[in-house]
C-alpha cells in the first residue's frame, strides 16, 4: 500500500523508478541495522554494535552514491553561469 502510494508520486513527478527502489532499499537497510545494533547492544555486545552500525553506513553510503551525484547534476544545472 505504501510502496504503492510512493511509486505514484515517483510517477507523477517525473521520477526514475531506479532511484525510488534505491531509497526504498536504503531505508530498508536502515531499519535492519538498527534492529541488529539494538539486539547485539541487549545482549552486551556494544563493540559487535558498533560495527554493525558502521558496516550499514557504509553500505548506505555506497548505494547512495548514484543519487547524489544526480542531485549534484542538477543543482549545478540551475545554478546560472
Amino acid at each position: 500500500m505504501i510502496i504503492q502510494m510512493i511509486e505514484r508520486i515517483a510517477i507523477n513527478a517525473n521520477v526514475n523508478s531506479v532511484y525510488v527502489e534505491t531509497i526504498l532499499k536504503i531505508i530498508g537497510i536502515a531499519y535492519i541495522v538498527e534492529f541488529s545494533s539494538q539486539i547485539t547492544k541487549d545482549a552486551g555486545q556494544g563493540s559487535i554494535a558498533s560495527k554493525i552500525e558502521m558496516a550499514g553506513k557504509i553500505v548506505i553510503l555506497a548505494m547512495a552514491v548514484p543519487i547524489l551525484t544526480i542531485l549534484i547534476e542538477m543543482i549545478i544545472k540551475m545554478i546560472p553561469s
